[in-house]
C-alpha cells in the first residue's frame, strides 16, 4: 500500500496555494510605506518618450501667457505708480511742499514717518501731511532737512472731525494700530458704516474738509457716547511721496 503525500509535502502546496495573498498584501503595504512615490516615478519613466503631448504643450503654453499677462499687469501698475509720484513731486505750489519717505518705523509704520525735506523748505510743526486720498498726519517734529510726521493712528493723534453724510462732529483718536476709534460728541450722532469722515469744516488748526477715512463699524453700547472704526483712505505703508500743507 502506497503511502500519501508527506507532512512536508502537503505544507508545500499550503503555502503555493496562499503566496498570491501574501504578495498582494506585501505589495498594499509597500505602497502605504511609500505612499505610492516608487509607481509615480515608474509612470514619469514610461511616458517620458511621449513627452510633451499635445494636452501637455497647451497647458505649458497657457502658462508661459498667464506669466507675462501677470508681468505686463504689473509693468503697468508700477508704471501708473511712478506717474503719480513724478507728478507729486512737481506739484509743489500753492503752500504745498512734495517730500519723500525716506524712513518708517519697522516696530509700527502706523506711527510715525521721516521726510526728507524740512523748515528750509518751509515745512513747520504742525502741517498738514496728505496723501493719495486724503490726511496722513501732521508734522510733529522738524530740523532743517527732515521732518517726522504723527500718523493718525498713533497713539498721541487727536485731531477734529466731521462726518459728512450724517452732519457730525466727534474727535478720531489714535489707537496705536491700523485703524483709528471715532469719539461722537453726542448720544446719537446719527451716523452709519460707509460714511465719509473729514477734517472739521471749522477746524483752525488743520485745512477744513480734508478727506480721511471711512467709517468701518460703529459701538453705540460705548460711553458716555458712540465710537466707531475708521478705514483711512490714503495707505501710508505704501506711500513714497507725500504732500506737506504749509499752515503759513
Amino acid at each position: 500500500m502506497e503511502g500519501g503525500p508527506g507532512l512536508a509535502t502537503l505544507r508545500w502546496r499550503f503555502l503555493r496555494k496562499l503566496w498570491p495573498w501574501f504578495f498582494l498584501i506585501g505589495l498594499l503595504g509597500l505602497i502605504r510605506w511609500s505612499k505610492g512615490s516608487g509607481f509615480a516615478d515608474f509612470y514619469a519613466v514610461m511616458k517620458r518618450p511621449f513627452w510633451p503631448g499635445p494636452a501637455q504643450r497647451e497647458w505649458v503654453e497657457k502658462a508661459v501667457q498667464l506669466e507675462q499677462q501677470v508681468k505686463l499687469k504689473l509693468l503697468e501698475e508700477d508704471n501708473q505708480r511712478l506717474r503719480k509720484l513724478l507728478s507729486l513731486q512737481n506739484s509743489s505750489v500753492d503752500g504745498i511742499v512734495s517730500a519723500p519717505v525716506i524712513s518708517r518705523y519697522s516696530k509700527g509704520w502706523w506711527q510715525q514717518l521721516q521726510l526728507g525735506q524740512g523748515s528750509i523748505s518751509g515745512i513747520s510743526v504742525g502741517d498738514a501731511v496728505l496723501g493719495p486720498g486724503g490726511l496722513l498726519g501732521v508734522i510733529h517734529s522738524v530740523t532743517p532737512t527732515t521732518a517726522r510726521v504723527r500718523l493718525l493712528t498713533a497713539h498721541a493723534s487727536r485731531i477734529g472731525v466731521w462726518v459728512i453724510q450724517a452732519k457730525s462732529h466727534g474727535v478720531l483718536v489714535g489707537m496705536g494700530t491700523t485703524r483709528p476709534q471715532l469719539n461722537f460728541l453726542v448720544k446719537d450722532p446719527k451716523v452709519k458704516p460707509g460714511d465719509l469722515v473729514s477734517t472739521s469744516p471749522a477746524s483752525t488748526i488743520l485745512p477744513p474738509n480734508l478727506p480721511i477715512g471711512v467709517i468701518q463699524t460703529i459701538n453705540n453700547q460705548a460711553l458716555p457716547a458712540p465710537t466707531a472704526t475708521v478705514q483711512l483712505i490714503a495707505p501710508s505703508e505704501a506711500i513714497d511721496w507725500v504732500q506737506v500743507k504749509k499752515s503759513s
